[in-house]
């Protein structure tokens, strides 16, 4: 089977997006992973897979699968590719579009400046909601990790974060931390690890363990993340901007109640064709 695909980056977070809205495509989980593999596939860290609506008053389905072959409910870097691969295919000439997900419709809206701005939705707490083990809602909850105990706060932002904030991003052990909190037992979904050190009350440094993926260059729905948990603890005022090692985003939400809007870039490297 020949594959037509994109190859595209959200500040170095790179994805295989492929059209499956004027073709049907399914792919085996071991498929999913040749095409995920830079040695032996195209290399990324998510393929994208566009889609025809299920519902009605929504322009298009998008799906999302790590690099280990697993489908996740979200990916606002890859939310923006979504954007820019939809226009730059003919798919649609609308400036903004309505985009079903596993976990509820999201409003992606190209600027006149390249950028893309999603409305992620609003964020979600409870713990039920993300899926955490534990029976309040509470700011801050304690983790033990290895020999540690480390001062979480854990957001759903259409899929699972784990959010700690440390003292300097680039010396803290985000490979050793970063897999066992992806893991942990308290995570029945496992969880995506954000570590943040607060610059000052508009802007963080960030590096987020992507669940099924690993350290990802940027990670939108773990700045999305990282920003609400700072702003609810007190920490942060919107517009956070986050800096990752791919470049930055900027983050805004104006509290309980209302949606989190991320604007960032996103580029097509190349297409290509590969036999499956």
């Amino acid at each position: 089977m020949k594959l037509t695909f994109s190859k595209m980056h959200g500040l170095g977070n790179d994805f295989v997006v492929i059209d499956g809205a004027r073709q049907p495509v399914s792919l085996t989980p071991e498929q999913l992973r040749y095409l995920a593999d830079r040695h032996f596939g195209v290399g990324c860290d998510q393929i994208l897979l566009v889609e025809k609506p299920t519902q009605p008053g929504v322009d298009f389905r998008y799906r999302i699968f790590n690099a280990d072959g697993g489908e996740v409910e979200q990916c606002g870097n890859g939310a923006r590719c979504f954007v820019r691969f939809v226009h730059e295919q003919g798919l649609t000439d609308k400036r903004e579009i309505r985009v079903e997900t596993v976990r509820g419709i999201i409003a992606p809206r190209l600027e006149g400046d390249g950028n893309v701005t999603v409305d992620m939705g609003e964020p979600r707490f409870l713990p039920a909601e993300i899926p955490f083990l534990h029976d309040d809602d509470v700011v801050i909850y304690n983790l033990d990790v290895a020999d540690e105990t480390l001062e979480i706060s854990v957001v759903s932002m259409g899929n699972p974060h784990a959010v700690q904030v440390v003292a300097d991003v680039e010396a803290h052990p985000v490979d050793e931390h970063g897999p066992l909190i992806e893991g942990h037992e308290r995570f029945p979904q496992r969880v995506n690890a954000g570590f943040m050190q607060i610059v000052d009350r508009h802007a963080i440094k960030l590096r987020v363990y992507e669940r099924g993926s690993g350290e990802t260059l940027a990670c939108g729905t773990g700045a999305c993340a990282a920003a609400v948990t700072g702003i609810r603890r007190g920490l942060l005022d919107s517009p956070v901007r986050v800096t990752t090692r791919g470049g930055d985003l900027t983050i805004a939400w104006g509290g309980p109640g209302r949606p989190v809007l991320m604007t960032g870039p996103a580029a097509t490297v190349f297409t290509g064709e590969i036999d499956l």
